[in-house]
């Protein structure tokens, strides 16, 4: 489990983004906290000694910035992962914020549908990290580094956080059909499937018939890697 600090000054803020965390596997709430200071000892000194894995940080609280939050824990070398959720757009911000290595940042006002695609393409992004080891391969690098690769041209209307998703869950617990895939990443089969059906076309993954059951053999789809990552 992704063990969790959401920070917000806004209760009602708080309340959405726990109901919406507590609808995606793989997530769970550690604690809340409603400012920046709080915030900072709860990374650094976390209830029962528990390390959370992940905030959910606001930029703008009564006591302090986002920004001051995060640069507090990078001085003190927290090892955690950071998504931006604020209403705060200037680009300044932004910069500030990508610069001490927040992994997302997320604009509210936003639907649950968005909040989940961002999440699940985090929770894929650990996945990834967790499984590679020894000498990476340039996409993996790019995963490593919480960035959806641009060796794969996008078709009008895919994402690259939900590729991104599809690909880390085809590598760590392929061959998948597009069902079993949409099942564990929370997204429909029919758009599941056609991020599966981009990655074979491209030849990163690959198609075969899986047989055994009554009726119309079903389809799955298994990673495969490129020459061209060894070089």
């Amino acid at each position: 489990m992704i063990r969790t600090l959401i920070v917000d000054d806004d209760a009602l803020t708080l309340e959405l983004h726990r109901s919406y965390l507590e609808r995606i596997d793989g997530f769970e709430v550690g604690a809340e906290c409603s400012g920046a200071r709080a915030a900072v000892n709860a990374v650094l000194s976390p209830p029962a000694g528990a390390p959370f894995d992940l905030v959910l940080l606001d930029i703008t609280m009564p006591d302090g910035s986002g920004i001051d939050v995060l640069r507090t824990l990078r001085a003190r070398a927290a090892a955690i992962d950071v998504i931006a959720i604020t209403g705060v757009r200037d680009a300044e911000t932004v910069r500030q914020m990508a610069a001490l290595g927040v992994y997302q940042y997320l604009v509210k006002p936003f639907p649950f549908a968005v909040f989940q695609e961002r999440l699940t393409a985090y929770r894929a992004h650990r996945e990834s990290a967790n499984t590679t080891d020894g000498e990476a391969t340039q996409a993996e690098i790019d995963a490593l580094l919480g960035r959806a690769t641009g060796t794969i041209p996008l078709p009008k209307g895919l994402s690259g956080a939900t590729l991104q998703a599809v690909s880390a869950a085809l590598r760590t617990s392929g061959p998948l059909s597009a069902s079993e895939a949409a099942e564990r990443l929370g997204l429909s089969r029919v758009s599941v499937r056609r991020y599966l059906e981009h990655l074979a076309a491209e030849g990163v993954a690959f198609r075969t018939a899986r047989h055994g059951t009554r009726g119309r053999p079903e389809v799955e789809y298994s990673w495969q890697r490129r020459t061209d990552e060894h070089s």
